[in-house]
């Protein structure tokens, strides 16, 4: 006899078991227990690689996200499926020690002949596992990705006020001098003076900007 226990049987992994009990000619129907609980076995390991096709096209999503528009709201995403891979990783690894329990283990309920059957899902389990895994080292490479997006944006904000800071430098310091209060300056009684200064700044404001461009910082 097998028990299972479930909190909602509707649209849940045993519906397929189901369908095969109520058809008499079926194997399920025709095998011992043993068989069952393979079946059952299998549907629950066969559930979980949707929930991962699910979780891989959300990857695929935020990596585009990532790459376009990189936000908080991407980071949480992040840390939300790194810890959702940890969560299945803690609950299908001990599903696949069992499974190699049953296999190498003599227990006269289990038949021999459904060993066979346990090893293909003792494979299924392990193929979920590795696709966690390459899920998990997807998701790093997202946050990696992420925290480099953020770095260069910053590094792109910082050299335009680096620049600008630049320019300014030596702004400040010929308004500076001429901003000075000494009574005996050549330029401060002459007609053109305040034209002189304007020329200067926005001849220097033009030459670093060219120098800048040369240079192709930006």
């Amino acid at each position: 006899m097998v028990f299972t226990f479930q909190s909602d049987i509707v649209g849940d992994a045993f519906d397929e078991v189901r369908l095969k009990l109520k058809i008499s000619q079926n194997k399920v129907r025709k095998s011992n227990t043993d068989f069952l609980m393979y079946e059952l076995l299998e549907a629950t390991i066969e559930s979980y690689f949707k929930i991962i096709e699910e979780f891989g096209e959300k990857i695929e999503e935020l990596e585009t996200s990532v790459m376009s528009k990189p936000d908080t709201t991407i980071l949480r995403k992040i840390y939300k499926l790194r810890r959702s891979m940890m969560f299945l990783r803690k609950t299908i690894w001990p599903m696949r020690e069992i499974l190699n329990n049953l296999i190498r283990s003599d227990n006269e309920i289990i038949h021999s002949s459904i060993n066979i059957y346990l090893r293909d899902v003792y494979e299924h389990c392990t193929q979920l596992l590795d696709h966690i895994e390459i899920n998990r080292e997807m998701l790093a490479g997202l946050l990696d990705i992420y925290l480099s997006s953020i770095s260069y944006r910053m590094n792109a904000v910082m050299k335009v006020l680096t620049i600008i800071s630049t320019i300014f430098i030596p702004l400040t310091f010929i308004t500076s001098i001429y901003g000075m209060n000494f009574e005996v300056m050549p330029e401060l009684k002459w007609r053109f003076g305040y034209t002189l200064v304007w020329v200067l700044v926005v001849s220097v404001t033009v030459l670093m900007l060219i120098y800048f461009k040369k240079k192709k910082w930006f």
